[in-house]
């Protein structure tokens, strides 16, 4: 065994061991820690059985181990960067949603305690802006979203 594989065992190994940990505080969801567990087993016998990747990718028509895990590592990495690429764009929409209804609240409050009027812009309709330059889009105009349903 070369240096390369131990370092890299112990490397995996810590990893496992993080995921047991996180499995016995509960910090995600069993599924995925059994996946990530799993990945890490599978990495392991990689590591350590290197020709075991060689006779699987043989067995699928491709010519060598490395080949094989190279791979299956680009498209985990490319269904990772959708999968959080879709995340980010929930969240942003959710923020959006968020900062919409706090608005709407403060706007209402204003409006019931009489400080209504009090830090609003008039439109200006040559540029398509609020005064000031502040630009404006469909969807965060003021007087077009209180509007929609």
């Amino acid at each position: 065994m070369t240096a390369f594989q131990v370092i890299l065992m112990v490397c995996l190994g810590a990893l496992l061991v993080g995921t047991g940990a996180a499995w016995v505080k509960r910090w995600a969801s069993r599924a995925v820690l059994a996946a990530w567990g799993g990945l890490w087993v599978l990495g392991l016998v990689a590591v350590w059985r290197p020709e075991l990747t060689t006779r699987v990718a043989a067995a699928l028509g491709i010519r060598r181990g490395a080949d094989l895990l190279l791979y299956c590592t680009s498209v985990a990495m490319l269904a990772g960067f959708f999968m959080m690429y879709v995340r980010l764009r929930r969240v942003r929409s959710d923020l959006t949603v968020l900062t919409r209804q706090v608005a709407i609240m403060t706007a209402h409050e204003a409006s019931a305690s009489g400080e209504a009027g009090r830090g609003t812009y008039e439109r200006n309709p040559n540029d398509g802006c609020l005064e000031g330059g502040i630009p404006v889009r469909p969807e965060t105009d003021p007087e077009t979203f209180l509007k929609t349903p």
